[in-house]
């Protein structure tokens, strides 16, 4: 399972180990094992069993790129309770109740509704099947963990509580799959629960779906938005030294392919603002950050805004998506997809070709390094389309293969969505002018996809990030307590 820098020294993601992942608090998975204490005098032999497979269970989530708090084995409600009361204080981003056998709904209510944080429900019997000739009651017991599955459901519901479970047998590794999507989740909740979103500048005109209420993502995620001017970028900007200046275009020229077209100037001016938006992250804490700023005639605040596509990108690379048109709702959608380390680029919808069925999308400005099948290339531009300014931006083709996008939406009501499309980056020819560009396969009419992911609430932009992860942001945004819908 990649995680968080992981996805940065990778041959897979074709992405460079020369930068410094951002590094963020681990998901805390809190796992409670239990069963009906009755049994025990009962069928001496059987709490023992269970034990060892509640041993195994631990040692499997131990080994997982999580911080795991085991409170031990439960055998009634007082006990449950007691559970409970451990995982509260522990802030869990996950609690898992693993069933080894019938337990009452009373032991695991109290936990689900006292730890506040999301609940998955584990049975994995010892063995794929029992030995029906060789077996008594105490044998069959062991394999009765998914006795209690329905009736904890029940009560989940009737309590208000999401039901989630995975159910199989105890080394079963495509149970173990399901349950790694959960970790993942998990990952995703804790880095969007606890981020830092930097917010510079000003909404780009027009584009009303970018717009966001600012209270949205506290009050929803838990996240806090950090208001900035373009102006603290400016004095950081002016603060880099000729030997910073000089050293970071030494890093962009082993990472990227420089064109001719990129003039000494902007290269020069791009590192510059890229010293300036690394201490500006770092003074800040930002986890993510979205910026935009018009300005006119060449002015500084219009230099600062066009020169930040080298910056931006290779801070994305590090694990901080960073992107321009002020979009929030996006750069929290790459987070997602970087944490579980799938990349996440910056995109939109460029063009249809119906005649390969494929869809054309990419972006102009930053991208995520990590989904490249090539060394990106640094490009010159006279002019940003639709934007003011001009200078170096950045062009590569992603990597050909399974990709999955994620967009964050917005309702009428205000709430928030995950919105997701799987499909496969295929070759073919690209637009030269300074994008990311990828051509994606959704199996289907190119023009029919277009009009089911617009009707979604999607909004402009999205994450496209590598591999097929749709589960994994499905269960994310169960962990978010979000609706998920996919295209």
């Amino acid at each position: 399972m990649q995680h968080p820098g992981a996805s940065l020294d990778s041959p897979a993601l074709g992405q460079t180990p020369l930068l410094a992942p951002k590094t963020r608090r681990r998901p805390r998975v809190g796992l409670v094992a239990g069963g009906l204490g009755t049994y025990w005098p009962q069928f001496p032999g059987l709490l023992p069993q269970l034990e060892e497979s509640a041993q195994y269970v631990s040692q499997r989530f131990q080994q997982m790129d999580a911080e795991v708090t085991d409170v031990g084995f439960i055998s009634d409600a007082a006990e449950g309770a007691v559970a409970a009361d451990t995982l509260r204080r522990t802030d869990c981003d996950l609690i898992v109740l693993f069933l080894t056998t019938y337990l009452t709904s009373s032991m695991v209510l109290p936990i689900a509704q006292r730890a506040n944080a999301p609940v998955l429900v584990i049975d994995l019997q010892p063995s794929e099947k029992m030995d029906h000739a060789n077996f008594d009651t105490g044998a069959w017991l062991a394999y009765c963990g998914q006795c209690p599955v329905p009736e904890v459901g029940n009560v989940f519901r009737r309590a208000g509580i999401e039901f989630r479970s995975v159910s199989g047998w105890l080394r079963q590794e495509s149970a173990w799959s399901r349950i790694e999507q959960w970790i993942n989740a998990a990952h995703v909740r804790a880095a969007i629960r606890h981020a830092r979103h930097g917010l510079m500048g000003h909404l780009y005109p027009g584009m009303l779906d970018v717009s966001t209420d600012l209270t949205l993502l506290p009050t929803t995620f838990g996240s806090h938005i950090e208001v900035l001017e373009f102006d603290d970028l400016r004095v950081r900007v002016e603060a880099a030294t000729e030997t910073e200046t000089q050293k970071r275009m030494a890093l962009a020229r082993e990472i990227f392919t420089r064109d001719d077209s990129v003039n000494d100037d902007d290269f020069e001016w791009g590192a510059r603002v890229s010293i300036g938006l690394d201490r500006l992250v770092e003074d800040f804490e930002l986890d993510t950050l979205a910026y935009y700023h018009r300005g006119l005639n060449g002015e500084q605040h219009e230099r600062l805004g066009a020169g930040m596509i080298l910056g931006a990108s290779l801070l994305t690379a590090r694990g901080i998506p960073t992107t321009g048109e002020y979009e929030l709702r996006t750069t929290v959608a790459q987070l997602a997809t970087e944490v579980v380390g799938a990349g996440g680029s910056f995109c939109e919808i460029q063009a249809l070709n119906f005649e390969d069925g494929v869809v054309e999308m990419g972006h102009d400005g930053p991208a995520h390094l990590a989904v490249s099948s090539r060394d990106p290339l640094l490009r010159g531009l006279g002019v940003y389309h639709g934007k003011r300014g001009w200078g170096a931006s950045v062009e590569f083709d992603v990597q050909h293969g399974p990709v999955t996008l994620l967009g964050l939406g917005q309702d009428r009501d205000g709430s928030l969505v995950f919105i997701a499309s799987e499909g496969t980056v295929v070759a073919g020819p690209l637009l030269e002018i300074g994008n990311t560009t990828s051509r994606v396969d959704f199996g289907r009419d190119p023009g029919e996809w277009v009009d089911e992911w617009s009707a979604t609430g999607v909004g402009h932009h999205w994450s496209l990030s590598v591999g097929h992860r749709a589960n994994d942001y499905r269960a994310a945004a169960s962990l978010l307590g979000i609706e998920f819908r996919q295209v």
